[in-house]
């Protein structure tokens, strides 16, 4: 069972899918008002993205256990590991953490990184259900 809280991996599911959606910049200084836009630059993926920000602040303050944890979850949810390998999992993730650092970005860089936590989550029983409702 993972230490990190079901609290901490649902709020960065919810600010990992946010992320998910960006698209490469279409217009790279946007200038003028957002409402005539429709505000669609917010969905374009801008070098300084509040929301990768906010992902990779989130994950740097995270203790060196729960940043393993995160990324042992990230490879059960993808199904590198099973449940029963959980150990094994953070292991290995705090090998590939001592070796290579860069938690957030490696997370970052992971394609649907919000399902697979998602995914692995519900391998321990726990749900986003309450957090999603209070988000929406």
């Amino acid at each position: 069972m993972p230490d990190i809280s079901t609290d901490k991996v649902c709020y960065l599911i919810i600010k990992a899918r946010e992320f998910d959606v960006k698209v490469g910049v279409e217009e790279p200084d946007p200038g003028g008002n957002p409402s005539d836009s429709g505000s669609l630059e917010v969905l374009q993926d801008y070098y300084d993205d509040p929301t990768y920000q906010e992902i990779k602040t989130l994950v740097d303050d995270l203790n060196e256990d729960e940043q393993i944890d995160l990324v042992a979850l990230m490879w059960l949810g993808r199904g590198d590991y099973t449940v029963d390998e959980w150990d094994e999992a953070c292991g290995e993730a705090k090998r590939a953490r001592d070796e290579h650092g860069h938690t957030a970005d490696y997370l970052l860089g992971a394609p649907l990184l919000g399902d697979y936590l998602e995914e692995a989550l519900s391998l321990f029983g726990e749900s986003c259900e309450e957090m999603s409702a209070i988000h929406l």
